[in-house]
């Protein structure tokens, strides 16, 4: 029931009292807070090459932000249409990941600065914005109070300042009056069937977790409410449907309310709800995001690990053989790592981490600048990677504020701790402090160049021996692994799940991975079909930087029963290019006779293409017809 006062509520969504619906909503007491499987690391170092990129984006990016730039948007409020108010919060919630990786006296002294400008913003009546008085509510408004929120929380949660608990809480209250005043339905504000406005969810979730202020919980269930109706975007009673077909596609409107697709904003929404499930218990909700997740991997994620094209769903996961118009911007895919984290959290389920490596590896590292300064804002499968626009005057553009809110997301995620014990999630050289299920402090280490090579060499390093469980994830794409404790062999090592091995750890075991690196080969299509080429979690592309045929000339890849593809490591780091391998294949030919092989050479996704050149790289690669095969 919507929260307004001095208004009558019927069926058709006119408004009961504030009062009478706060009195009802405070009887939905929560008895408990669902708990997550897996929780962070109490702090991480991670070296070699995924260091050097969470590094540079750190000194370069986080950094490097004009913090007095982001706040100035605050200071008129004279907007009517832009999101300029989105970027502080984007911001400031990566670097407070950056700074929960690398707690450095320079970056909180940032921190500190932001929150005391943009408190220094806020109204008598909680307002924290720029939009004029009469544009209220519209557009981006909401969207933007949502990141500050998010921010403002993030903040609390690292330092304990209630002074921005309080300002998050009076900018949710004067949104909560203001909607009631007007009688207004949050999923008729805004764009996109609501998603952006009502993806305030989350913060209103982890709002009422803070405060046990019964008003929040009250908000936080209107909106789900709200969701469920025919002007809502329906993301529980539409979660068994494709995303990209829940609504008609919206061709006059796209950037408009009645654009259901949009990805960026419905992951957001889910985000919420999977905070709103935490707080509830009700499975529901777990489900319809769970049936999301993995509609989205199923339908839209391509073999880099994102998708959607002009930030929209569009069932492109078979269309991705194609040169694709604005394909996979970057805000889709550090958010697609961000829900599929919430989702390993709360889970512990091996999928969701082979997701998150598939889309860190290639899709978000391949979006960023090789000196982690810049973002693209759209990365193809073919084509160049091309700097995206400014929006709004304010120095950058969304996915360059959203990518590293993916990034930052790994290092204290690579091993988790639960209630039996701790898992090893992803692949790093570096090492993770954990606490044990009795409370001691556990250290994993790893010595690693994966995924250069898939050897992995885990030390458990703990005071006191302990009786625990030790989770090691396989990736579902290493069919053949082998683990060894102390060089005991584990049985079962299962692709796609963890191996759960319980016993009595002590200071210095040692745990031996090696996962299956031998090159892949996908197929996808029929006529015309096409081929692509991975090793372990990486995808490979061809760059015109690359000896070998020219970029567009049509080469078959030799195949080990139609799967495998020998692949010989050329180069590492060299010239900007993280690995280069060559493969063998064969060359289109007109002669009649047998044709030699000739070697094709490639490098990982994150590295073709992104450079000062801009080469062209392509990754699907067109195979000749034959008209037998038809």
């Amino acid at each position: 029931m919507p929260y307004s006062t001095g208004c009558i509520i019927n069926s058709f969504g006119v408004y009961l009292k504030m009062k009478f619906f706060l009195l009802i909503a405070s009887t939905i007491l929560l008895s408990s807070f669902v708990e997550d499987k897996l929780h962070p690391a109490v702090s991480a170092k991670v070296n070699g090459f995924t260091g050097e990129r969470l590094d540079a984006s750190y000194n370069n990016r986080i950094l490097a932000q004009d913090v007095d730039k982001l706040v100035s948007a605050f200071k008129t409020r004279t907007e009517t249409r832009c999101w300029q108010t989105e970027f502080w919060g984007k911001w400031f919630t990566s670097a407070v990941l950056a700074y929960r990786y690398r707690p450095e006296p320079r970056l909180k002294e940032v921190l500190d600065h932001a929150v005391t400008g943009i408190l220094s913003t806020q109204t008598a009546d909680g307002y924290i914005g720029n939009y004029a008085p009469a544009n209220r509510l519209q557009q981006w408004d909401i969207w933007g109070r949502k990141y500050v929120m998010l921010g403002l929380l993030d903040y609390y949660d690292l330092t304990g300042d209630k002074k921005s608990l309080t300002a998050a809480g009076k900018v949710a209250d004067h949104l909560i009056l203001e909607l009631g005043e007007k009688g207004l339905l949050i999923v008729k504000m805004g764009n996109h069937r609501g998603m952006a406005a009502s993806s305030v969810l989350e913060p209103i979730c982890r709002l009422y977790a803070r405060t046990k202020n019964k008003k929040y919980m009250a908000f936080a269930d209107e909106i789900v409410r709200e969701w469920e109706t025919p002007q809502g975007p329906q993301l529980i009673s539409k979660a068994e449907i494709d995303v990209a077909k829940r609504f008609p596609k919206a061709v006059n409107n796209w950037f408009g309310w009645d654009q259901g697709q949009k990805a960026y904003e419905m992951m957001s929404c889910y985000e919420g709800l999977l905070e709103y499930y935490r707080l509830t218990g009700e499975e529901k909700y777990k489900h319809a995001v769970e049936a999301t997740w993995e509609n989205i991997r199923t339908t839209e994620i391509n073999v880099a690990g994102s998708g959607a094209a002009i930030e929209c769903w569009f069932g492109g996961a078979h269309l991705q053989t194609a040169p694709i118009h604005h394909y996979q911007e970057t805000c889709v895919t550090a958010t697609w790592i961000k829900l599929s984290q919430q989702l390993l959290r709360l889970t512990g389920e091996a999928k969701y981490a082979d997701a998150i490596e598939q889309t860190f590896y290639n899709a978000l590292l391949g979006a960023m600048t090789t000196d982690g300064a810049g973002w693209a804002k759209y990365t193809p499968l073919y084509g160049q990677r091309l700097k995206g626009s400014e929006q709004c005057g304010m120095g950058l553009n969304c996915c360059e504020a959203s990518g590293p809110r993916g990034l930052f997301t790994l290092p204290l995620t690579v091993a988790m701790s639960g209630k039996e014990g701790v898992s090893v999630n992803f692949f790093t050289e570096g090492a993770s402090v954990l606490k044990t299920p009795s409370g001691q402090q556990v250290t994993i280490q790893q010595h690693t160049d994966y995924p250069v090579t898939g050897k992995i060499a885990i030390s458990v390093q703990l005071p006191k021996a302990e009786e625990m469980i030790l989770r090691v994830r396989i990736p579902a794409w290493s069919e053949t692994s082998t683990l060894t404790v102390n060089g005991a062999a584990i049985a079962a090592v299962t692709p796609g799940t963890y191996v759960e091995i319980k016993r009595t750890w002590v200071n210095g075991d040692a745990v031996e991975l090696q996962l299956d690196m031998r090159g892949r080969v996908e197929a996808l299509g029929t006529t015309p079909k096409y081929v692509s080429i991975s090793r372990g979690p990486i995808l490979l592309a061809r760059d015109a930087r690359l000896p070998g045929p020219e970029i567009g000339a049509i080469v078959r890849p030799i195949t080990d029963k139609g799967k495998y593809i020998t692949l010989t490591l050329k180069d590492v780091n060299k010239a900007g290019i993280w690995m280069q391998f060559d493969a063998l294949c064969m060359p289109e030919s007109y002669a009649e006779g047998a044709i030699k092989p000739v070697p094709l050479s490639l490098c990982d996704y994150a590295s073709a293409g992104n450079g000062a050149s801009l080469p062209m790289f392509r990754v699907w690669m067109p195979q000749l017809l034959d008209p037998k095969d038809l």
